[in-house]
């Protein structure tokens, strides 16, 4: 994809999709598209930038996500698109060195293995010579918890799921914009390369990351004293994300699943005189928390902190960029008012960016959900609307206008109400996964919707009249351009 929308020469996936489709309302429903999706995303980044302001100003997460909206406003208004494009670069390179080092640090330290992927196959360097996972496995058990390498959702779902989120990286707006910076053609195919290969790096260290952290925090607080835990349990209270109640008052900390089935772990907690699980702790914390938890010097811990704050900056500054751009050019500029002038056009961009701050921040501070489900809702709304619709933009020559907002309308609607339904509107206490399509979870329905808009889109377009013959030739020339290598030949 990415050489092709390069070659296109626009800017905007809305500027792409109306000029392919030759339709303003095929623009208009990818620049709402664009904002739900970009909102939705957005939403989990500044809750990210809250949790780490929270931990280490030592505030109250609110807070934090209000110390983040100002930074981020600040941030993506001064920056155009080619100043945030280089500072994501930075951003990046800070980020992939933030993320690996406590990882190789904790491999080494637990397993003796440089290599993370290693690690987590690795039996301990402990002597005990167990595998780290049965570790773990033993560790989660014997607390009520089901088997850490348990298969919790079944495999359609799991499926459906890295489904969603591998198409939905390629249809993420903030992330086919960065495609429009390079200088040439052949840049953009090359960029994308680089950027799998540093995707693939940070995402296959990511289990190795959750098994070392779930191993030492239950190692590190279960039935320890409260007078002798280390100072990140109490760094991390002050900004409640970590909450301890000491139940039956006997200062050591119970922490067990209250509500397990399993009877011999009831049964161990009542002769231990334990009255519940006494311990709650955020899920989003423990990236941040992971290099505290495992003892590692302060340097570490800041440079995840940095880290932590760099991914959540760039992300945040180019979903707000796609955001305002949507509204200031591709909906006022294009749509509502084309004579606006430069300099109106940059105000409305700035007060979009604006307004979209205010609204992603309180929704990081009320989240749907923790920080990864939220982006996972994110990557399947764009897997259902604008992947199908770019693929078969460049692919199919014969697509028209009515087939693309027909299949783009039907798998955004269908993906976005079924995650709202199940998310909001299904009671907390009902089974929800019994009545999920297919078995199918919100976090992978984009699949789904993805397939609905790709079969919606070809029907519609059979018994619609074909795109004019200058559109056909267009789409032509991007795929089989001449002079790849140049800035554009269209």
């Amino acid at each position: 994809m990415p050489p092709y929308l390069r070659k296109f020469g626009k800017f905007t996936v809305p500027d792409f999709v109306g000029d392919r489709y030759y339709s303003k309302a095929a623009r208009l429903v990818a620049v709402v598209a664009a904002i739900f999706v970009s909102f939705t995303y957005v939403a989990g980044q500044m809750r990210g930038v809250g949790i780490v302001f929270s931990r280490f100003l030592e505030v109250d997460i609110n807070l934090g996500v209000v110390i983040g909206m100002v930074l981020v406003f600040f941030y993506a208004v001064l920056g155009g698109m080619k100043g945030i494009t280089w500072t994501q670069v930075a951003q990046y390179c800070v980020l992939i060195v933030a993320y690996l080092v406590p990882a190789i640090f904790l491999s080494l330290m637990m397993t003796g293995h440089v290599i993370p992927q290693l690690g987590l196959g690795a039996t301990l360097s402990d002597g005990s010579n167990i595998y780290l996972l049965d570790r773990l496995d033993g560790l989660t058990t014997e607390l009520g918890f089901d088997a850490y390498t348990a298969g919790t959702k079944n495999m359609i779902d799991m499926f459906a799921i890295t489904v969603a989120l591998m198409v939905g990286t390629a249809g993420l707006p903030h992330v086919i914009v960065r495609f429009y910076t390079v200088p040439k053609v052949r840049d953009a195919r090359t960029s994308a390369g680089w950027a799998l290969f540093f995707i693939a790096l940070l995402y296959t260290t990511a289990p190795a990351v959750g098994a070392f952290a779930r191993t030492n925090l239950v190692q590190t607080v279960h039935n320890k004293p409260v007078a002798e835990l280390p100072s990140w349990f109490e760094n991390w209270k002050e900004t409640g994300l970590l909450k301890f109640e000491d139940k039956n008052g006997d200062g050591l900390v119970q922490y067990y699943n209250d509500k397990t089935k399993n009877e011999s772990v009831l049964k161990a907690a009542e002769e231990a005189g334990w009255k519940g699980n006494e311990l709650t702790v955020d899920r989003d914390i423990m990236v941040l928390a992971n290099p505290e938890i495992g003892g590692l010097p302060n340097w570490v811990v800041a440079l995840v902190a940095a880290g932590g704050l760099a991914a959540a900056l760039s992300t945040a500054a180019g979903l707000l960029l796609v955001i305002s751009t949507s509204v200031a050019h591709d909906l006022i500029k294009s749509v509502l008012n084309p004579n606006i002038s430069e300099k109106g056009e940059l105000m409305a961009a700035r007060i979009a960016a604006g307004g979209a701050v205010i609204i992603a921040g309180y929704f990081g501070i009320k989240p749907p959900g923790f920080v990864a489900q939220v982006v996972a809702f994110a990557f399947g709304l764009a897997a259902s609307s604008f992947f199908p619709l770019i693929i078969m933009g460049i692919f199919n020559k014969r697509m028209n206008r009515e087939g693309a907002v027909a299949g783009l309308i039907t798998g955004l609607v269908f993906t976005a109400g079924y995650i709202i339904y199940f998310k909001f509107m299904v009671a907390a206490d009902q089974n929800v996964a019994a009545n999920w399509l297919f078995g199918i979870s919100p976090e992978g329905i984009g699949t789904v919707g993805m397939l609905l808009n790709f079969i919606v889109a070809y029907v519609v377009s059979k018994f619609t009249p074909a795109p004019p013959q200058e559109v056909m030739d267009l789409v032509e020339s991007i795929r089989y351009p001449r002079g790849a290598g140049g800035a554009s030949a269209h």
